[in-house]
């Protein structure tokens, strides 16, 4: 299959891939995701540099998938199953 050229923008610049026609679809959301992680942390912070906010969004990302890849689970998600444990243990020992 030939590739295809794009153009993604990411922060303040322009970026042109060629990319299979498969992936493109797949790397647009993923140019989505990384701008929308800049703008959220432009919104919430008093930080304005974007080497900064690019930085600290690369850092997200690589948690974020560090934890997925390693099965790692977030404290909420760890309470959120404890407390569906609890109730089946409830519900099991009126059964």
């Amino acid at each position: 299959m030939s590739e295809i050229s794009i153009k993604v923008n990411i922060g303040t610049r322009s970026y042109p891939l060629s990319v299979q026609p498969g992936e493109e679809e797949l790397i647009r959301a993923a140019a989505h995701d990384v701008n929308e992680n800049i703008r959220s942390l432009q919104e919430n912070y008093a930080v304005k540099d974007i080497q900064d906010l690019l930085a600290m969004t690369a850092l997200t990302m690589a948690t974020q998938l560090r934890q997925k890849s390693t099965g790692g689970m977030s404290d909420a998600d760890a309470a959120s199953l404890a407390d569906i444990e609890r109730m089946l243990d409830a519900y099991l020992s009126r059964v």
